[in-house]
C-alpha cells in the first residue's frame, strides 16, 4: 500500500492504476524512471514490468549523463511526473496520475517470471564511472521478503514507512517502493526531507511507524532537536553508522536504530542494532562465500548468482560477519593502514564541525610523499584548531596535509560524495 494526504492506494487500486499505465506507455525495450512523486514512481516501475521492458535507475540527471544512456539503451525513454526539459533528445512519457481512474474493477494479480530482468540500477559513482547492475524480478522479490522477515515487518497490523532517501537509489528502492509491493507496510508519498516535513510525514500515517534514513539525515534531525511522534524503529544505510549517534537517537526518540548492509551490486543483504556491536546478521536466503580468510567474498541466493562485494569481511559463522572496510576505503601509508571511514568519525566527533570528509589523493599508491586532505563545514572553526585537535586522535602519517573549510560539501541525496565531486573539490585547491 502506499499513503498519501487524505487517502490510502491499497493493493487493488494501484494494480488497477499500473495495469492503465502500462497502457499508456511508450513502446521500446528500456525505460528511464525519473519520477520524482514515490507513488508514481512505483506505478512507473510496475507498469514497465506488466509490460515486460526494464526499467533504468539511475541518481545522475545531468543532461550527458541521460544522452550517455540513450546511445547506450538504444530505443530508451523516460517516464517522469514532470515534463520533459527544453532540448530532451529521446521519448518522454509523462505520469499524470490526475487521468488515472481508480474506480476500476480489480485486476488479477500478475504472475510475472522470476527470472524476468526487471531493473538495470547503477552505482552512485563513488569511486568512478557508475556501473550497470541487472536485476531480475526473483531476485528483487526475495530480497524485499527477506528484508521484511529481518526488520520484523511480517505482521497482521500493516507497518508504515516513512522514507527520507530517494527511490531511484537501490537503498530507497527496496525499503520504500519494493516492500509495499510485497509485504505489508504502506509507504508514504509526501515530502519527508527536511525535519519538519519528517514530524508532519509521520504525524499522518499510523503505527507502527518506522523512519527509513541515512547517518547524515540521522544527525540533521538529532541537531534539530525535534520529537518525533513514536517511531517503533529507525533503519539506516548508504554509510556507517557511529553507535554514539545510534544511542542518542535512541534516547531521543525511545526508539531502536538497526542498520541495512548491501550495495548496488547485491541489494541488502544483511542487519544489525548499531549499540549492539559490529557483527551483522544476513537474511536467512543470503549465503556468503570465500575461498580463504583473505580472499573476496561471493554473495549469493536462490535468484541471484554469486557476485563479489567489494567490502573486506570476516565471516564469524553461516548467518554472522564483521565488516572491516570498504576495499577502496583502506589506505596505506608508511607501511601502515587505516579506514577513511574511521577517520571521518573521528573528524565529525570535534566540536564545531558540522560536517566533513578525509580525502585520499589519487597518487598516494605510487607517491610515497602524499598526504591526505580533510574538507570540512566548520563555521566557528578554524582549521588550524582542527588539525592540532586531530594531532591528538590520529597517528601522525594520516594527519591531513591541509584542512580546507568549504561553506558545504556537495553529497548526493543519500548523503554520499561522487567520484565526480571529490574531483571537483580536488580542482578548487589546484586553483588557489
Amino acid at each position: 500500500m502506499f499513503r498519501l494526504h487524505g487517502g490510502t492506494v491499497t493493493a487493488g487500486t494501484f494494480l488497477c492504476a499500473a495495469h492503465q499505465t502500462a497502457d499508456a506507455l511508450c513502446s521500446g525495450r528500456y525505460v528511464l524512471n525519473l519520477c520524482r512523486d514515490r507513488l508514481s514512481f512505483a506505478l512507473a516501475l510496475a507498469a514497465a514490468v506488466l509490460r515486460g521492458q526494464v526499467t533504468l535507475l539511475s541518481g545522475d540527471r545531468s543532461p550527458e549523463w541521460l544522452a550517455a544512456l540513450s546511445e547506450r539503451f538504444p530505443g530508451v525513454y523516460a517516464v517522469a511526473d514532470y515534463p520533459a526539459p527544453p532540448g530532451q533528445r529521446f521519448p518522454w512519457h509523462l505520469l499524470d496520475r490526475s487521468s488515472i481512474r481508480l474506480t476500476e474493477p480489480r485486476a488479477a494479480n500478475p504472475n510475472i517470471p522470476a527470472a524476468q530482468l526487471a531493473c538495470i540500477v547503477f552505482t552512485s559513482g563513488t569511486t568512478g564511472q557508475p556501473l550497470a547492475h541487472r536485476k531480475s524480478w526473483g531476485a528483487l522479490v526475495e530480497r524485499s521478503i527477506d528484508a521484511a522477515a529481518w526488520l520484523e515487518l511480517a505482521r497482521a497490523q500493516t507497518t508504515s514507512i516513512v522514507g527520507m532517501v530517494p527511490p531511484h537509489h537501490m537503498y530507497g528502492f527496496e525499503t520504500t517502493v519494493l516492500l509495499p509491493l510485497h509485504t505489508p507496510v504502506a509507504t508514504w508519498c509526501g515530502p519527508a526531507f527536511y525535519p519538519q516535513d519528517v514530524v508532519a510525514a509521520l504525524r499522518s500515517v499510523p503505527a507502527p511507524r518506522v523512519l527509513v534514513t541515512t547517518p547524515l539525515q540521522i544527525r540533521t534531525l538529532l541537531h534539530a532537536s525535534i520529537d518525533l511522534p513514536p517511531i517503533e524503529r529507525i533503519v539506516s544505510a548508504t554509510a556507517p553508522l557511529f553507535p554514539d549517534m545510534a544511542q542518542a537517537a535512541e534516547k531521543r526518540w525511545k526508539t531502536r536504530v538497526v542498520e541495512i548492509f548491501g550495495a548496488t551490486e547485491v541489494g541488502s543483504i544483511a542487519g544489525r542494532r548499531t549499540v549492539g556491536g559490529d557483527v551483522w546478521t544476513t537474511y536467512a536466503r543470503v549465503r556468503l562465500h570465500q575461498a580463504s580468510p583473505d580472499a573476496e567474498t561471493l554473495v549469493s541466493g536462490p535468484h541471484a548468482e554469486a557476485y563479489p562485494l567489494s567490502d573486506i569481511i570476516e565471516i564469524r559463522d553461516d548467518r554472522h560477519f564483521r565488516l572491516v572496510g570498504r576495499r577502496l576505503d583502506v589506505i596505506k601509508l608508511g607501511g601502515r593502514r587505516a579506514s577513511l571511514a574511521e577517520l571521518n568519525r573521528i573528524l565529525a566527533e570535534l566540536d564545531g564541525v558540522i560536517d566533513g570528509q578525509f580525502v585520499a589523493p589519487e597518487d598516494l599508491d605510487h607517491q610515497p610523499t602524499a598526504r591526505l586532505l580533510v574538507f570540512v563545514v566548520a563555521p566557528e572553526r578554524s582549521a588550524e584548531d582542527l588539525l592540532a585537535e586531530l594531532r591528538h586522535r590520529i597517528d601522525p602519517l594520516f594527519l591531513p596535509r591541509r584542512i580546507i573549510k568549504v561553506d558545504m560539501l556537495p553529497r548526493n541525496d543519500v548523503g554520499k560524495l561522487t567520484h565526480q565531486a571529490l574531483g571537483a573539490l580536488r580542482a578548487q585547491i589546484s586553483e588557489t
